[in-house]
Formats: C-alpha cells, structure tokens, sequence
C-alpha cells in the first residue's frame, strides 16, 4: 500500500458494529418482560398525545413516517389506552319525523340501551294493536258510547218535534226522502193528493202555499241545527274514542318511560307518539273491524314502520371510546347508507333502512384512516372535510344516485364529535398542505414517525423486550442473547449507521418470524446468531435475481469494467439500485475527455435526455469547481465531456460528482487513475467530498465484482469521510480488508481523493496562484495554460 493511500485507510474495526452480547444478563429473551412502551418516537408520541387532548375543533392528527416504522400499531396502542380511559358514549338510533316524515332523526340514548328499546317499542305497538280495539269493545266504553249517541238522539228528537207541532196547525206534515226532509200539505194526517190539490181554487192553494212555506223555513232552521248537533256528536264521540286511546296509551307509556329512565331524548318521543297515536286512533280502530286482510296487513306494516327503532349505533358491548380503523374507506362506509330496493320502477325504502358508517360509529372516538384511498375519490375527501368542519353528518345517496332512482329520504344533519387521525406518507402531506386550504384548519397537528433511533443501552434493552414481545405473540422460538445482537447489528445495517437501530419494526418483524425458521428447521430450541444471519441471507437471496443478472454483466464483459491496471479520465463510480426490499451495489465507468473547445463541461447525459435534475446539479457543481481551482489567471479554453458508459437508463443523484471531478482532473493531468479504486461521494463547489447513501451495498457491489474478476489485493472503494460511520458491512468485505485483500478508503476532498487514486499529490495553490510542477494539480494548470496561449494564437 503506497504511502499516500495508507494515510487514508479505514481499519477493519471501523467497518462495523459488533453488539456485545455480555451486556445482556439474560439467558433467553422468555425471561425478559415483553415491551409496553415505544422505542424512540418521542415527538411523535407527544405529538399524538396533544393532538387527542385538544378539545377544540381542528385538532385532528395527520400521522407521517416511512413505511414499517410501526406508525398504524402505535397509534392503535395509543389511541386504545386513551378509548379506555374514556367515557362510553351514547346509543344512536333514527327514529320517525313527526314533522317532515321525509327527513327522520337520531336520537341518543345512555349506552347498551338502543336495542333494549327497539324491541320495546317493537312489543309496544303489538300490544297497542291489540289493546286499543278491544278496549273499544269493552262494556264501559260502550256504554258511554250509547249515553252519548242517546243524549244527542233525545236533543234531535226534541228540536224535530217542535216542528212538527208548529206544522201540525197549519196541516202541514214533514215528509223524509232519500236525500232530504220536505214540508208537505196533509189532511187528516195524510198528504193531499195532486189531484185534490189541483181541484181547490186559488186562495186555498196559496193558504197552502203560504203555510208550507212558513213550515220549510222553519225545518230549514231545525235542519241546520240538527246539523249542529251531528257535527258536536262526532266532536264528543271523537273525545270519547280519544280519551279511551290515551288512557290505554298512557299505561304502556309510562311503562316504557319507566325502563328508560334518564333518557330525555326518549322521553321527549314516547310523547310525541303518544299524540301521534291517539290523533290517528282510528288506525287501531279500523284494524280490528274485520277488514280485509290484504288492508289489514298493509295497515300493519305502516303502523310498524311508522314507530319502530333504527338503531344506527349499539355500545352495548363496548366499554370506553370507540376506535374504529376503517381499511375500506368507501363512500356508503364512512358517511353511511340508505339501502333501497328498486321493485317496478319505484324505489321504496324508510328510514329503517339507513345504515350507519364508520364517521358515525366513531362519533365521540377515534377514527383512523389511510390519507391514499382518501385522496383517490375527490368526493370523499370533500365529504370527509365538511364533516368535520361544521361537525354534522348527512346520511344521503351516493352522489351518482342523485337525479337517477335515489330515494326522498334525507336524515336529518345528525351531529358528530369525533377524532381522525389520517396516516400517510411525506408526499401527499406536503401536497395537501400546499393545495388545499381547508387541510391545516383540520388536520392541526403532525405526528411525525422517525426511521432511526439512538443506539443506547437503554435502547437496546427495549430492542429485545420487543423482540420478546414478538416471540409472544408469533409464538416464536427464544432468542438468545446473541440472536439479540444479531438483529440489533441488523437494525444498525438497515439505516446505514453504527450509532443508530432502525424503528421499521415491520422489516424487523420479518427477520425474526424468519429466523425462527430457520432454527426450528434445524430443530434448534433458540434462535441464536447463525439463524439470523441464515434468515438475512435466505432474504437476499430470494430477492436478488436481478443484482446476479447484472453481475453476470460483468463476468461475460457485456458491460466494461476494469478493476485492475490504470487508465487516463477514467474512474469507476458507484450506484445504488433498489428494487422492492433489497438494495444492491452496481459499479459504472464514468470517462472524462478534455479538449480545446467553447469553454464548459459537455453532460452527455443531459444533452441524451437521460439526466435528472439533481445530476444536472452536480455536474454544474464540478464546473465550478473547476473554475475556482484553475481559472483565478486566465479564463478556461476547453470543452470536457463526461458520460456514463454503457448507461442505457435514466442518471439522477448527485453521488457521482467527485468520481466525475477525478475523471476530468486525470484528463487534464494526463495521470491514469487506479481501475482497482471505485469511488462514491458527491462534491460541493470548494471541492469537499460530501456524505451519500447506500454506501454499505456500494462497496458490497463493487468487491462483488472483483471477487468475480479476480481480487489483485490493490482494489477497494473510496467513500467519504463523513460516511464511517455508516458503515455496516458484510463479514466476507470485512475480513478481505484484514487479510489485506480489499481496502476502504475515506476522504473529506478533492485533493486527498485524488492522490489515493494516482498516487500523485494535489498540489497546493501558492501566492502567485499556480500550483507545483509533477502535482496532479501542477500539471492540470499547465495543460490549461497551453490550452489559453493556442486558443489567443488561434484568436490572432
């Protein structure tokens, strides 16, 4: 190992981190109490915390985080020990609209006693439909029926009699018809005959004339009053019926009152039925009178419908608040339904056919929704915004029922209280936060899970109850101390760090259901380290097929790449490739040619189409690095191009941008680049080698490679400085970097990057602003140099 690269050589020991199993006292995580409590997430539990104590309107809770972090299983957890501590609301029932039939309304009621009621009323109006006529039938009622009808009789006969003496003198008799009383002529108490009549002369007949006359006006009079009296019996025989009806209602009400003590929403209806019943009596009449039974059961059915109980809501078996996680966010499931029926053309439906959804389930709980399936269906998401704005909800028809078949029906607005935590990623909560205005007036507070969590004894402590707490509840195999330490190296592994574990307890959860496989395969009693790495390594495998085609690019020579010897302007970069739940590592020749020309660095791939927008970025920012170092005496002649070879993709990331800068530096200079070397990092403008992600399956890729192509015990990876730290690396990496076989090597700039990859220094910027002779550096400004005097000759 040169002198140069030595210096910057990271040792074994820093290229992972091994848990130390000795800091366990258990013999099996079986003796260990399973974790009660979360590890990390602080602010997002605080977050929650506030979010459900905020009483005030808009406070709803918009839950953001990567997926995995155990977002939907701790707010469960949360959410359930808040609904315990909670009160238990009320019952929901829909009950007949005494005012507006069309438009029925819930009624709330002490909780468990909704379908108590229901069947209540349900006995109520068969015992009503039985008692009402038979008390009708009774003799004491009947009785008083007869003493009335007697008692008018007696006042029409009185008043008719009275007539009949005025007429009596004046020999006129009252003659009744079909339709009418008429005054009549008569001699000796019979009506004279036309004949007669016709034989007498003119001043007897209008004698006669002028007498029936007189009698008609006097019957005209007694018949209005006959009228009189007609309409006061069916006023009294109204009263009669009507106060039979309300003292057998008033006993089954009261009995029901009694039942439902404390409830005055029930209260309030039982009177309103009771009015409605005994002002519609003649229903219960008319259903006991042997009428026809078609008519009979269709009155029946009306009088069922018209008082019965839709219980929309039963907390009989819940205890504290509800928390509902609705997973099918349709329409008719959060906001409710009307169910209908279409029969010959018509659709008949009543109010016992509205259901509830999951907006009305939660009312006075915690409602937790997926933000995507929301957002997918503009309608519900509106719908779900004004709900909770003016805290009301409207049970109606599905917006595309509307003017096509739908119902008349319209419950009333039934008020609502409840909760909604949302859970969603970071995309479509900036987008909603920058789109939609009514979304911070509702969703107030942001619970915001974190992917990583400090690595402490503390931590790791809880790391194993909650592996135990796993073993629990999958009915998983022990872990021994070691299998412990495996899965916290592996939780370390996953966010690229040695002093942090990974909170994506799914992936996690994945590992040790697996690795119990393993162990109860081999008929082990415990999982212990081997089982965990079999389970890591049987997880790769099943998911890399496409990192092995790739390799095998690099064993056919179908995709170029050196790993041996040294070449001018050309340097391996390193690239990430992520598909599905694996990562892995893939090297690509970047080359750089430096030529007289329009001053500028040529992006092959942007002028290709073929970059992305942070690429761009980073090959600007080689530019100007360039300019800084090398065009403080006299402005820059000469084109530089740069390219990815053999990239047939789109290129995006910046992590390239010093591989790109060391290509162009070994152009100009004319000093070839070790192939043994890939390198990774990305480049500001003063040339300082800045961290990149994924830098555990780069080096993994690129030693991959040599591997297959022959390891020369000169080849390694060059990754940042600041990314040590990071690394988290395979045991066959590590220990060809003990035996000398591969190196890692870190650097914080331009200048220390390039001499590890030539051997050559940099070369140090002197007052007069030029650099040393046989410096990389030296010999790129005087390249430039000859580049400047040839373009002013040329210029000439």
């Amino acid at each position: 190992m040169a002198k140069i690269t030595k210096k910057f050589h990271v040792p074994a020991k820093e290229l992972t981190r091994t848990s130390d199993d000795s800091l366990f006292s258990f013999k099996t995580t079986k003796e260990l109490a399973p974790l009660d409590s979360v590890i990390g997430q602080k602010r997002a539990v605080e977050a929650i915390d506030f979010g459900l104590n905020m009483k005030s309107s808009g406070y709803n809770i918009f839950v953001t985080g990567y997926e995995g972090t155990g977002k939907s299983t701790i707010v469960r957890d949360i959410l359930t020990r808040y609904a315990q501590a909670s009160q238990t609301p009320p019952d929901l029932c829909l009950v007949h609209n005494f005012d507006d039939e069309y438009c029925p309304v819930a009624l709330e009621m002490k909780p468990g006693t909704a379908v108590a009621f229901a069947r209540r009323m349900a006995r109520f109006i068969e015992n009503i439909e039985l008692k009402i006529p038979r008390s009708f039938e009774s003799e004491d009622f009947q009785t008083q029926k007869k003493e009335t009808e007697r008692e008018y009789t007696d006042r029409q006969n009185s008043i008719f009699a009275d007539v009949e003496g005025f007429a009596k003198p004046l020999n006129v008799g009252i003659l009744q018809t079909e339709t009418q009383y008429q005054a009549v002529p008569v001699k000796e108490g019979n009506p004279i005959p036309a004949e007669e009549y016709q034989a007498y002369d003119e001043k007897t007949k209008a004698q006669i004339q002028e007498n029936l006359g007189l009698v008609q006006e006097r019957l005209n009079l007694v018949l209005r009053e006959m009228g009189k009296l007609g309409q006061e019996l069916r006023k009294a025989y109204k009263k009669l019926v009507e106060n039979q009806a309300d003292r057998v209602i008033l006993r089954q009400i009261e009995t029901m009152a009694d039942l439902f003590v404390h409830n005055p929403g029930i209260e309030a209806y039982l009177k309103r039925i009771h009015t409605d019943i005994v002002e519609n009596v003649a229903v219960f009449l008319d259903a006991g009178n042997g009428q026809d039974e078609k008519d009979l059961l269709s009155m029946a059915e009306e009088l069922v419908t018209r008082y019965k109980v839709n219980v929309l809501c039963d907390r009989k078996n819940e205890a504290g608040a509800p928390v509902i996680f609705e997973t099918s966010p349709s329409f008719q499931n959060l906001f409710g339904k009307i169910e209908n029926y279409p029969a010959m053309g018509a659709v008949p439906t009543d109010f016992s056919k509205v259901r509830a959804g999951s907006v009305l389930k939660a009312h006075k709980g915690y409602l937790v929704l997926e933000i995507d399936p929301l957002l997918m269906n503009p309608h519900i998401w509106e719908t779900l915004k004004n709900t909770l704005v003016n805290r009301t909800l409207n049970i109606e028809d599905l917006p595309d029922q509307s003017g096509r078949g739908g119902t008349l029906l319209k419950p009333l607005p039934i008020p609502v209280d409840v909760k909604v935590i949302l859970i969603g990623s970071y995309e479509p909560f900036r987008a909603l936060q920058q789109v939609d205005d009514k979304f911070n007036k509702i969703f107030k507070v942001r619970a915001d899970f974190d992917y990583e969590v400090d690595l402490t004894l503390e931590n790791e402590l809880k790391y194993a109850r909650f592996i135990a707490r796993t073993c629990l509840a999958e009915n998983l195999l022990p872990f021994t101390p070691c299998g412990v330490s495996a899965i916290l190296e592996y939780g370390s592994r996953m966010v690229e760090d040695k002093e942090k574990l990974s909170l994506r307890f799914g992936n996690v959860t994945g590992i040790l259901k697996e690795a119990d496989y393993w162990a109860k395969k081999s008929g082990a009693e415990l999982v212990t380290r081997k089982f965990v790495l079999a389970a890591v390594t049987a997880h790769r495998f099943r998911n890399n097929l496409y990192e092995e085609k790739v390799q095998q690019g690099f064993d056919d020579h179908s995709i170029l790449l050196d790993v041996a010897g040294d070449m001018v302007g050309q340097v391996n970069a390193l690239a990430v490739y992520s598909l599905g739940e694996i990562a892995f590592g893939r090297p690509t020749r970047i080359t750089a040619e430096a030529y007289m020309g329009t001053p500028g660095i040529i992006n092959v791939e942007h002028e290709a189409d073929m970059s992305g927008q942070t690429h761009d970025k980073g090959v600007m920012i080689v530019s100007g690095y360039i300019g800084r170092m090398f065009a403080q005496n006299y402005p820059l002649s000469v084109s530089i191009s740069i390219t990815f070879e053999q990239s047939y993709a789109g290129i995006d990331g910046d992590s390239a941008s010093s591989t790109e800068v060391y290509a162009v530096l070994s152009s100009l200079s004319g000093i070839p680049i070790h192939q043994g070397i890939a390198v990774t990092g990305s480049v500001n403008q003063k040339g300082e080698i800045q961290a990149i992600g994924g830098v555990n399956e780069k080096i993994e890729g690129f030693y991959d490679v040599c591997v297959k192509k022959g390891i020369t015990r000169d080849q390694g990876v060059m990754i940042p400085a600041a990314n040590v730290k990071n690394l988290m690396l395979r045991q066959d990496v590590i220990q060809a970097v003990e035996t000398g076989a591969f190196h890692i090597y870190a650097v914080a700039s331009i200048e220390q990057g390039i001499a590890v990859l030539t051997d050559t220094p940099a070369g140090k910027m002197d007052s007069q602003l030029n650099y040393p002779e046989n410096t990389v550096f030296g010999l790129v400004q005087k390249k430039l140099g000859k580049y400047h005097e040839r373009s002013l000759e040329f210029g000439k």
